[in-house]
């Protein structure tokens, strides 16, 4: 891939040439004069909390996914807990999880006294393997989370044909994945229930919060009594019948979100018109490998656009081309995952003794040390990510964006035994 470094806009930034991508991106969170308004309309109403905009707010994006209930909490993590509780999730119970997620997939099993069991991903779609999932089923497990990374939909199909020979439910963690669909159904409503995140990085936010979604009707009655301090249906305020939490959105929040809601749709086609542009053009790249192209998905999000890099076949190592990339004002990375084993939560698991924080599994019998999931630990050394706001550039940008891409590899030889400057 040598080239000749004669052409200063040919020649990569970092080695003095012209950066590819001078304009800036589009910034994230977008937000116009509709947040404004509603945000004013709720301070100046004195109605706080807990009100009309959250019920508003858990309809139409119940809708949005197609589900027949919505109900909010303070964040994604919080949604997987009372989700899990709901489907009857106990103590010493197994869940199998995959482990190249946010740590909150298998953390929330923890809380509840349960026990992770991490089973691998696949190469092409970096969510679950089915046939390794079928693997980690023991007597103990109570059920599967299958995570939809960057917006890639899981097999659902296969996930929920094998949850339902050995009688285990299925929670969806589409922390990722709003406005998904595969084969026309959303994401979320293919398991028992499915949950979101509105955190600040996420494509739809009001810098926290979280929902989940489900079509049983008792799922959403029991998540409800749990965020709401365990109040029941037509209960007096101070009936507390079942366990619960205070996880509850604020009216603040929910008018945000209504807001972030009205865009959604149209901000979803941008990123996938951009991201089909670019994943046309990795395609002609060699050493580049794309993620599945999920034909049977009707709709993707894209939390982030995801590529692997083959660095025999590219010539340059990952470290160096994401460094490359910057310089050309391309804000990639290697993504801030690393298999959720490897944290201390669960390298550390088999110490005690025993305490809530420093050492919540100690006493459960696990010894995490020697667990391997080789396609996630393959994949957290090559993969390249791209945040979801890039994605919201016009199609000039996006094209710079291609260049860059592109005049990296043309020049990996040269890059690759240049002495970069340290970062």
């Amino acid at each position: 891939m040598s080239e000749s470094l004669s052409s200063t806009s040919d020649r990569p930034a970092i080695l003095g040439g012209q950066a590819a991508c001078p304009d800036a991106w589009p910034t994230w969170p977008v937000h116009d004069d509709d947040e404004e308004t509603r945000l004013l309309k709720v301070l100046r109403s004195g109605e706080w909390w807990f009100g009309e905009n959250v019920q508003q707010f858990e309809q139409e994006f119940a809708a949005f996914q197609g589900a027949k209930y919505g109900v909010t909490c303070t964040n994604g993590t919080t949604a997987i807990e009372m989700g899990l509780r709901a489907i009857g999730v106990v103590e010493g119970d197994e869940v199998v999880v995959p482990p190249y997620s946010f740590i909150s997939t298998a953390s929330a099993v923890v809380t509840l006294g349960a026990i992770p069991v991490f089973a691998d991903i696949r190469p092409d779609t970096l969510c679950l393997d089915v046939d390794d999932v079928a693997k980690k089923i023991t007597p103990r497990t109570k059920a599967i989370i299958p995570v939809h990374i960057a917006g890639l939909m899981a097999d659902m199909e296969r996930i929920n044909a094998l949850a339902s020979e050995h009688g285990l439910v299925v929670l969806e963690d589409a922390a990722h994945a709003w406005g998904s669909q595969l084969q026309g159904r959303g994401a979320g409503t293919w398991g028992a229930c499915g949950t979101f995140s509105f955190q600040v990085s996420k494509n739809i936010t009001a810098g926290e919060g979280g929902i989940l979604v489900t079509d049983d009707e008792e799922i959403a009655d029991l998540c409800r009594s749990f965020t709401h301090c365990g109040r029941t249906k037509d209960s007096q305020w101070y009936d507390h019948n079942l366990l619960g939490s205070n996880l509850r959105l604020t009216e603040f929040q929910a008018a945000i979100l209504l807001a972030q809601l009205s865009r959604l749709e149209n901000q979803v086609g941008r990123r996938e018109k951009n991201a089909a542009l670019l994943n046309e053009a990795l395609a002609a790249i060699p050493g580049i490998r794309r993620l599945a192209s999920a034909s049977q998905m009707t709709r993707r999000s894209y939390h982030m656009a995801i590529f692997r890099l083959e660095e025999s076949t590219f010539g340059l190592s990952r470290d160096k081309f994401i460094q490359a990339l910057n310089a050309e004002g391309v804000p990639a990375s290697e993504g801030w995952y690393r298999p959720l084993y490897q944290n201390g939560v669960f390298q550390t698991a088999h110490e005690g003794p025993a305490h809530g924080i420093r050492a919540p599994l100690a006493d459960k019998g696990v010894d995490y040390r020697q667990v391997s999931c080789p396609v996630c630990e393959q994949v957290c050394r090559d993969a390249v990510w791209i945040p979801q706001n890039v994605l919201l550039a016009e199609e000039a940008q996006i094209e710079n964006l291609i260049r860059a891409i592109q005049k990296v590899a043309k020049h990996a030889d040269n890059l690759r035994d240049a002495n970069l400057p340290s970062t």
